[in-house]
């Protein structure tokens, strides 16, 4: 049974118009087969939609705070909005007493329950979105998500992008991205190095470079800005 939603709506300092936008953000598609007669849809799609009001606004707010070159500034956004970060946030509104899922996920614990708590996080912007606008989401996301930046930039985590890639991959399905050489070309003194980087067989970036090292931090930049790897787990 979901809790009293207005208990979240004050930890979370919004008031929403339309409390079944609310609802949606929190019903996980596992709880639909298990509640055949509930009368509103899972939460995927407006977790897609929260996806990219989290990326532009934070890709907005890092562009306006710092002169960086683009790939710093993409490392920064990827580790704001991880689904480590989104889980955390999550922890932080006790969002999961709140979550509709079926019986078997509400007994999952550890990295299975954190990410059905982040992909709430994300449907609950979108939901925030189309209830009060961009100026709400960009509330929340400034109150709840940019809070952590300090800490980032404090950590330096988001420096290399290819240990970034590793940090993330290793903690979503424990596995170590492989790099890979697909092409080399030029002659000695002109090189050209074209790197694919691979999560169990699977391509998740590529990058060109004079060498190989160079190659490889293209291909994890790529990687991180494509976000090919969410789609693994």
């Amino acid at each position: 049974m979901q809790k009293n939603l207005s208990e979240l709506e004050t930890k979370i300092k919004t008031k929403f118009k339309n409390k079944d936008l609310l609802r949606t953000a929190l019903t996980h598609r596992s709880y639909l087969n298990e509640n055949r007669s509930y009368n509103l849809p899972q939460n995927e799609r407006l977790e897609f939609l929260g996806d990219a009001v989290l990326e532009l606004i934070t890709t907005e707010y890092l562009y306006n705070k710092f002169e960086k070159p683009e790939g710093e500034l993409t490392n920064l956004r990827a580790a704001l909005v991880n689904h480590r970060i989104l889980s955390r946030v999550g922890h932080q509104i006790a969002l999961q007493e709140h979550i509709l899922m079926s019986r078997g996920e509400a007994k999952d614990t550890g990295r299975a329950r954190d990410i059905i708590l982040a992909n709430a996080v994300e449907a609950l912007i979108g939901a925030i979105y189309l209830d009060g606008g961009r100026e709400a989401a960009q509330k929340f996301i400034e109150r709840f998500i940019l809070t952590e930046l300090d800490g980032i930039m404090e950590r330096q985590s988001y420096v290399d992008p290819k240990s970034r890639l590793q940090e993330i991959v290793q903690e979503e399905i424990s596995v170590t991205p492989v790099y890979r050489v697909i092409t080399e070309s030029g002659p000695d003194h002109d090189k050209r190095f074209v790197v694919g980087v691979m999560v169990e067989k699977k391509q998740i970036g590529k990058g060109s470079g004079p060498s190989k090292r160079d190659a490889e931090v293209a291909a994890a930049e790529n990687a991180l800005e494509t976000k090919k790897f969410e789609k693994l787990y």
